[in-house]
């Protein structure tokens, strides 16, 4: 018989070996499929790291794919310390840069300072009023907080689909369903060849890090993932922390939409979130809950979607492999996570 026991007593440095057998195992297991297909797998794993990392260009790029990875991650974090579920990162991405293009596209005449930081408060306010949504209906009506997340999802990429293809069109498009782009003040500024969100990522860690380890908030937000029955006993409001970890969490998805928006498409459209409302759910639990670990995490995923992509060209390897080999990555690397919580006994 097999008997599964959750474990309690696994240093970290067990935990480590884990971690390092299931990517090895990983790699393994990938390289078999991917010469199956007819490749080199030593050549394809090479390629990746090339893709992501062999030039100034590339490595921008995936600098650029780690920026809203950990920022979108921090904010999944912050539900996710509550056992609050919150699947909705892509939608409040996308309900964060509506809100800034908003402000993008009627203000653009204002001072370039000015107008960033009206966007960037606009996209807080769009992301945090979308989490909002979920967490009243789970505090009013107790509604399970991951279908409604989710579902929120679709609703916000078919009101941005309905954006770009009507009323938002530009008129100057040709008749391509196109929204208008900003203009030179709307867009965020570089700094050390990157744009200023790098900076952004950083300051967020930090305060991240400072409010769930020393604020008052912060520690009740980690009491009630423990245990709601012992939050309500010591006295917290749990339905306002709720609240505030959801308006926190959906605000900083939200300014993700707004630097997507601003830095990268310089527009609004339907694909801006690129996915990274859903993959932030996998870095933030791999990372262990912790913010100091997202950014390690984060940029180990952006390595793989940026090489993903210039193995495509590069060695002309299907898109669908391409994605077939990172979830085999995935796949090993979250079931390691099975072995860390738990552990296996086999009995006669």
């Amino acid at each position: 018989m097999m008997q599964i026991s959750q474990r309690s007593d696994l240093s970290k440095r067990k935990k480590a070996v884990i971690r390092v057998i299931a990517i090895l195992f990983a790699i393994s297991f990938a390289g078999v499929f991917i010469a199956i297909l007819g490749f080199n797998p030593i050549k394809v794993y090479t390629e990746i790291i090339m893709g992501a990392l062999g030039t100034a260009r590339r490595f921008k790029a995936t600098v650029n794919i780690t920026i809203p990875l950990v920022i979108t991650s921090l904010g999944i974090l912050v539900a996710f310390k509550m056992k609050f579920w919150n699947i909705g990162g892509e939608g409040q991405i996308m309900m964060g840069a509506f809100s800034a293009s908003y402000v993008a596209l009627n203000y653009g005449d204002l001072p370039r300072p000015i107008l960033l930081v009206f966007m960037a408060v606009a996209a807080i306010i769009g992301g945090a009023l979308w989490a909002f949504i979920p967490a009243f209906f789970k505090i009013k009506m107790g509604t399970n907080e991951t279908i409604f997340t989710l579902m929120m999802n679709y609703i916000a990429i078919k009101w941005i689909t309905y954006l770009q293809y009507g009323p938002w069109r530009d008129p100057n498009s040709l008749g391509f369903p196109k929204v208008a782009n900003f203009s030179k003040n709307a867009l965020l500024p570089e700094v050390l060849g990157f744009h200023i969100g790098w900076m952004i990522m950083f300051i967020l860690i930090a305060v991240i890090v400072i409010f769930m380890n020393y604020s008052k908030k912060g520690f009740e937000i980690a009491v009630i993932g423990e245990s709601v029955n012992t939050a309500k006993y010591a006295g917290m409001n749990v339905p306002l922390v709720v609240i505030i970890g959801m308006l926190l969490s959906g605000g900083l998805c939200g300014l993700v939409g707004m630097i997507q928006a601003s830095a990268i498409e310089r527009t609004l459209n339907v694909s801006i979130s690129s996915g990274y409302g859903f993959t932030a759910i996998i870095t933030t639990w791999l990372s262990g809950l912790k913010p100091s670990f997202i950014l390690m995490t984060s940029f180990f995923f952006a390595i793989m979607i940026q090489g993903g992509i210039f193995i495509q060209t590069a060695l002309r390897v299907p898109n669908s492999a391409a994605d077939m080999i990172q979830g085999i990555l995935l796949f090993f690397v979250l079931g390691s996570e099975f072995f860390i919580q738990y552990k296996l006994s086999f009995k006669k």
